[in-house]
């Protein structure tokens, strides 16, 4: 059945939503955009409405139908859904509110992508959901903001560098994020990060009830664990492990491209892309990998220590939860506060997100014992600030694709965007509109 709207992004009045409005009205009713009919949805429509026009200026806002619907009444929900053909969720944090929204969506067969950075949330989205999605033929896809797809594809863009017979053994990411203001990130992710930390057992307790998952087969031992504070010279940062959802997301990915090497079939795919799927994924070569976030100085790194000692150690508590989340900017040493950052501080905000792989020059290396990596590639993803820039970015052109490309994705299911969007063309959308991949260096690493 033909749906009244193509999209429908929910939670359009946030922090986050309004940024993914302003992005959707750049494509919508332009020449070759899939995107002709959108409309906004969440419990205030007064606020809705004050969305699009901020969104909109300095034009006037397009006459966009504004829905009223709320997480706690499913009723609503379900009536959302079976008017549109993806739902863009922006309401977190995702453990509280997301899951009346996946299942809504997948009662009614309505595909799903949100900007989730919570790896229990997902991870349950897919134990629960995932069988009666891939019924009902529709896709519940997490992470499509700068949590995961610049981990997921950056990864796969520094993984395709290593022509045979060379290949990888590991890939860490680090992150720099820079400002010519001052950093200030959103508030849903700081709760996000608190609630995270405080639902650990949980998670623990989820992939304990579940089946174990394929494990990808990368040549060459395992890399040692390494020092809590590394000094990465390539790059010139001084870094320490990020707790992030990216690490698990990307081995999401692993694990179902080591169950299905080829990737997974699109619902009515063309020739053509069955071609292009295979030749990817053919490419594509499987790592062990992490995040690390990165400064410029030693005290940098620091004060990152600092902020997450706190929320570890505060999480735990119902009384240390509270004061975390009462006064963000204190705990954080300024780095998040409630009223999110200012829009002049958005725009002077960018990331870097640099790639640095070691591996064999020559696989064959590998069967011959326990050697170390001699050859190293370094690549880099780049673009603007990461929680609403780049994020809205990324979902839009996720959205896009499942509108324009529906035959070529998987027919249901729940997913990381790596395997379903791997093989599109979702890195070159995301060059055309800031985004940039880039090949910094391949050498020779003495052994």
């Amino acid at each position: 059945m033909e749906k009244k709207y193509n999209l429908i992004i929910l939670g359009a009045s946030g922090f986050t939503g309004k940024y993914v409005v302003k992005e959707a009205l750049k494509f919508l009713n332009t020449p070759y955009s899939p995107l002709t009919t959108l409309a906004l949805a969440g419990r205030n429509p007064t606020k809705l409405t004050q969305a699009l026009s901020w969104a909109s200026h300095p034009h006037p806002p397009p006459p966009i139908p504004i829905l009223t619907a709320d997480t706690t009444d499913p009723q609503s929900l379900l009536h959302l859904c079976s008017q549109t053909n993806l739902i863009l969720n922006c309401v977190g944090p995702f453990r509280v509110y997301g899951e009346p929204v996946v299942a809504a969506c997948v009662e009614s067969g309505c595909d799903y992508l949100d900007i989730c950075g919570e790896p229990e949330f997902m991870e349950r989205m897919e134990a629960v959901y995932g069988e009666k999605a891939a019924e009902k033929g529709c896709l519940v896809v997490s992470a499509c903001g700068f949590d995961s797809v610049p981990a997921e594809l950056g990864l796969m863009f520094n993984s395709r560098q290593w022509v045979a017979p060379a290949v990888p053994n590991r890939v860490e990411a680090y992150l720099s994020l820079e400002s010519e203001k001052r950093l200030v990130g959103n508030f849903g992710t700081f709760e996000s990060a608190v609630l995270g930390v405080a639902n650990m057992e949980k998670l623990q307790e989820l992939r304990r009830s579940r089946p174990r998952r394929a494990r990808p087969v990368i040549p060459g031992p395992a890399p040692p664990k390494g020092a809590m504070i590394e000094h990465q010279k390539k790059v010139g940062l001084w870094a320490v492990k990020l707790p992030s959802a990216d690490s698990v997301v990307v081995r999401r990915t692993l694990s179902i491209l080591a169950e299905n090497p080829r990737g997974l079939p699109g619902v009515n795919e063309s020739a053509e892309h069955i071609q292009k799927r295979e030749t990817f994924w053919s490419m594509v070569k499987p790592a062990h990998f992490g995040v690390e976030i990165g400064s410029k100085s030693l005290l940098g790194i620091f004060r990152f220590i600092t902020v997450g000692m706190s929320i570890g150690l505060l999480s735990r508590t119902a009384i240390g939860r509270w004061l975390l989340l009462k006064f963000p900017s204190v705990f954080s040493l300024g780095w998040f506060r409630k009223k999110g950052p200012t829009d002049d501080e958005v725009r002077s905000a960018s990331f870097k997100m640099w790639f640095v792989g070691q591996g064999f020059s020559n696989s064959s290396h590998v069967s011959q014992g326990n050697i170390k990596p001699d050859m190293e590639i370094i690549t880099r993803v780049m673009g603007p600030e990461i929680g609403y820039l780049t994020t809205s970015i990324i979902l839009l052109q996720c959205a896009l694709i499942l509108l324009s490309q529906r035959d070529n994705l998987p027919k249901g299911g729940a997913f990381p965007p790596g395997i379903v969007f791997g093989p599109t063309d979702l890195q070159e959308r995301l060059q055309e509109n800031g985004i940039s991949f880039d090949v910094i260096s391949k050498s020779a690493v003495p052994v």
